[in-house]
């Protein structure tokens, strides 16, 4: 406001404009956009008649940015951030495979600069040798930009990979709650001890 109280001519134009945006944002901006969702299936979570551009900006749309120059600028930025290129902005998510699909997903959270993301099984539905580039963009995300992610999963060698802190549920309820290490060298409840010895040891002697 006082940039614009002591602004003239065009500069001063530009500054209403770029205050008036702001205040446009700010009465879109919910709690609720700070959390954003990873699904587990790449395919059913992708509409098949939006480009891949319209599937990421989509959140900036309705949140009320209208600058298409942004918006594209935004879009690429994030491709680059999932380890896809700009040209794959004007294509549809037929044309991608699974792994490259749940790129989309994770670009499509990540561009709304959340402070949490749920990932509800991001990568069971996903090849072994894929399942590790996503979990490992995921890692790479969560230090970079100081994400913090509930990753929902039933796979405890992934959740011991990827996760600091490991919550057990059995039938709906938080059962067993601890860090990765501590959890799996001293599991306390007959659930987790169960889900422990299920994990098959990969040792052929």
């Amino acid at each position: 406001k006082f940039r614009i109280a002591h602004g003239d001519g065009e500069k001063l134009k530009a500054l209403r404009k770029e205050y008036n945006n702001r205040c446009r944002v700010a009465k879109k901006s919910k709690l609720i956009t700070q959390i954003q969702m990873i699904f587990q299936d790449p395919i059913a979570s992708l509409d098949p008649r939006m480009t891949v551009s319209e599937i990421i900006s989509e959140g900036l749309v309705i949140r009320g940015i209208k600058d298409k120059k942004l918006i594209e600028e935004e879009v690429y930025k994030v491709l680059d951030t999932v380890g896809l290129v700009r040209e794959h902005a004007g294509r549809y998510p037929h044309e991608f495979s699974g792994g490259q699909r749940q790129r989309i997903g994770v670009a499509r959270a990540v561009i709304m600069k959340p402070e949490l993301i749920i990932a509800d099984e991001p990568v069971s539905a996903l090849d072994v040798s894929v399942q590790a580039q996503v979990i490992n963009l995921l890692n790479e995300l969560r230090e970079k930009l100081g994400l913090t992610i509930l990753f929902i999963a039933h796979d405890l060698s992934v959740v011991k990979y990827f996760s600091d802190r490991i919550g057990v549920m059995y039938f709906g309820k938080m059962v067993e709650l601890a860090d990765s290490d501590e959890l799996f060298r001293h599991p306390i409840h007959p659930y987790t001890r169960s889900l422990l010895s299920a994990i098959p040891l990969p040792d052929p002697v």
